[in-house]
This record gives structure tokens, sequence and C-alpha cells, in this order.
């Protein structure tokens, strides 16, 4: 068995709304669950139960805040660096429809215009990895690609590296150390 120590970020991303369903870029747009949603985000109470939290912070938006309350954390404190990607132009837009203008676009590699960029996303996900680092053990409900960027920062990576680390929705990982190195615990599941 590895050795690991150190702090440990659980991150939570939000149950399916109909946008996160129909792959439709969603940040600023406040989207309630979906049924499913909710079932999937009660589904993840018994899993976290018994895990004791140091921490526990939620993006803002409805999703992710009653994701945390149907889980069993209701009282999780909001946390405004936490929000999804700003994708501007392209918010309630899917990938699809975008490269219909922009060949080969994918928020990873390309400006999302009036929205923002890469460098703004990781500052904002860099103060969440120097909070929750303070901690024993954090646990965070947010947003696809804002979670993604934040594992990628945890491991030390540049936000595009967050491209490699697809995420479901009502999913759990664990991000930690393995000695004095930045590791992936659980992904996705």
């Amino acid at each position: 068995m590895s050795s690991t120590s150190g702090p440990e970020l659980w991150v939570v991303r939000h149950g399916e709304t109909e946008w996160s369903r129909d792959g439709k870029h969603t940040s600023t747009t406040d989207l309630p669950l979906t049924d499913v949603g909710e079932a999937a985000a009660r589904g993840l109470g018994p899993r976290l139960a018994e895990v004791e939290f140091d921490l526990v912070l939620t993006s803002p938006r409805r999703r992710a805040r009653r994701t945390a309350e149907l889980a069993g954390f209701a009282e999780a404190e909001v946390d405004e660096d936490l929000v999804e990607w700003a994708y501007g132009d392209y918010e309630g837009v899917t990938t699809a429809e975008i490269r219909e203008s922009v060949p080969g676009w994918t928020v990873w590699t390309h400006p999302t215009p009036g929205g923002e960029s890469a460098d703004e996303v990781s500052a904002r996900l860099d103060r969440v990895v120097a909070r929750t680092r303070e901690h024993g053990r954090a646990l965070v409900f947010a947003h696809g690609h804002s979670l993604r960027v934040l594992t990628a920062r945890w491991l030390e990576q540049s936000a595009a590296e967050g491209r490699f680390f697809r995420l479901d929705t009502s999913t759990v990982s664990v991000l930690g150390f393995e000695r004095e190195h930045p590791a992936l615990l659980r992904w996705n599941s």
C-alpha cells in the first residue's frame, strides 16, 4: 500500500441539470437539478456520511448548493471562487454548436469571448487549493470545468491539463498526497 499523508480535498460535481444533460455550457445560468440529478445527489449522502470533514465549501450556484444539501451538507459555506468557468458568449451553447463557427474549439485551448480566460479561472481556483490545504480534509461542491481546473492546479499543472480529467455529474473524487507529492487518490467515482 502506498504511503499517503497531508491534506485531502474531496470534490463533488453537482447533480444533473437540463443543460448538463444536453451538453450545454452552463456557468452563470442558475438552473435547478433535474429529478434524476436530485436522486443522484441524495445518493451521495451515504457515501460521504462516514467521512469527517474539517471544511465544507460550495459554489453559490443553486445546482451545487442543492447537491450539497441533498448529500447532507446544507451548512456548506458558499465560496465564490468555486463558480463554473464563465463561458461568456458560449453560455447555453454546446461544443458542437461552437465548432460550427470555430472548428476544433475547446474551453481548454481557445478563448471564450466575453467569458473568463484559463489564467483567470486558475487564479480563483488557486485560492481554493491554498485554503483547502490548510485543513486536514475538505469537501467542495462545484462544477465540471471548474473542478477539473481545481484538480489540475492541485496537481501543480496548468489549467489546460484539466482536459484529461473527465468528470460526470454526481461523482466523488479525492485529491491528496503521496508522500510530499500532490496526487489523484480517486477519480469520477
